[in-house]
């Protein structure tokens, strides 16, 4: 019994402190005070837990949910919005009901996958880009903070891949320590308590083009769509319309305390699927529930993983994010360009995308999904009539 519940527990330490900070990241750069992403970090812990509680147990297959990491770096690329952010969770909202939506419409679902996998994982990768230069500019403007942060990373990737990003991260909070006591900054305790803070939301149609649309592609791309192909890939059949409306109200509630969205894990769903969890496939939904207690668990550090952040010396947080998208933008890019008859499209889309242009409001996440898709037409088109 013992050995599904600890996979459980790896699957959630790996999933949060790896990719904790590109959360509040994205939090941060559309608008959240501290308090809010904090909240945020909180009530995307709860949810995640308790769908990943229930689905595992209504269904006795070891189905994960995580936040989406990607989503969160396309909040990061994206900036500061019209609105601020009460049209941020507004965002948040109808990301949550176009899931629902999803679960409970399938044509929606079909129409998702009309969209080039090329053109969505450039879009993606484009979206990543800046966030994966971090530890670059980092080593530049403080060398000897995120130099330890890059050490520990590169070495855990040759001997314990799984735990690379996670050990980066307790590196950098070394360096986080050393630079409190070294500069003698103070830290009010009442920071480390965690806590909701509700946002009333707003709707815009900058954030609805710029933010809404462009953030659940990339969580049905990245996201749901292959975490259900992995399950497969272990022999189980994850029930399409339950997971999308489990996960779309779990969005829901989470997104007024300040959570973006919550989606079924992809890389991360291997930790509990995969017979090193379990060898009894029957009994590896033990693991996912464990998983999702653990979330729960965590739901506690969120206020002191935001503290962390706040008190951290110059460029050492961005380092270990961009480390935890390293894996995430080489997916994306081999995928965008694997396909000759592709490529100038992915290419566009990428070049888009990571410019981070906004016009008239609107992300240029949104406008790069519009120049490959025009790209696209017109260079088929001309295939066509040749």
């Amino acid at each position: 019994m013992s050995r599904p519940i600890i996979a459980g527990i790896v699957t959630a330490l790996v999933g949060v402190t790896s990719s904790f900070a590109v959360v509040l990241t994205g939090l941060d750069a559309v608008g959240a005070t501290p308090a809010q992403a904090a909240s945020g970090l909180l009530a995307l812990c709860l949810t995640m837990g308790l769908a990943a509680m229930l689905l595992a147990w209504r269904y006795r297959m070891p189905i994960t949910v995580a936040w989406s990491t990607p989503g969160a770096a396309l909040l990061a690329a994206t900036g500061a919005i019209e609105g601020g952010w009460p049209a941020a969770v507004g965002a948040f909202l109808i990301v949550a009901a176009l899931i629902v939506l999803t679960g409970a419409w399938p044509y929606l679902g079909r129409l998702i996958a009309r969209i080039p996998p090329s053109i969505a994982q450039a879009m993606l990768a484009g979206v990543l880009l800046p966030l994966c230069l971090a530890p670059v500019g980092g080593l530049v403007a403080n060398p000897w903070g995120v130099v330890p942060v890059i050490v520990t990373w590169l070495v855990f990737a040759r001997l314990a891949p799984r735990w690379a990003v996670p050990l980066a991260f307790v590196a950098a909070s070394v360096v986080v320590a050393v630079h409190i006591v070294s500069t003698g900054a103070e830290l009010d305790p009442a920071l480390l308590l965690p806590r909701i803070e509700l946002t009333a939301p707003t709707f815009t149609a900058g954030a609805l083009v710029g933010v809404a649309l462009p953030l659940f592609l990339v969580t049905m791309a990245s996201q749901n769509v292959p975490g259900v192909a992995i399950m497969r890939s272990y022999g189980y059949e994850v029930p399409w319309r339950p997971a999308m409306l489990v996960t779309g109200l779990g969005s829901a509630l989470a997104a007024p305390a300040g959570g973006h969205v919550i989606n079924l894990a992809a890389i991360s769903a291997a930790l509990s699927a995969a017979p090193e969890a379990e060898p009894d496939a029957t009994r590896r939904w033990i693991a996912a529930f464990s998983s999702g207690v653990s979330n729960l668990v965590l739901c506690g550090l969120s206020a002191a993983f935001v503290a962390l952040v706040v008190l951290a010396p110059e460029g050492v947080i961005p380092t270990v994010a961009g480390l935890a998208l390293l894996a995430a933008f080489g997916s994306a890019v081999q995928q965008a360009i694997d396909d000759p008859g592709e490529r100038m499209p992915a290419v566009v889309t990428f070049l888009v995308a990571a410019s981070g242009v906004a016009i008239l409001g609107i992300s240029a996440a949104f406008w790069a999904l519009v120049a490959g898709l025009v790209v696209r037409t017109v260079l088929h088109a001309g295939r066509r009539r040749a």
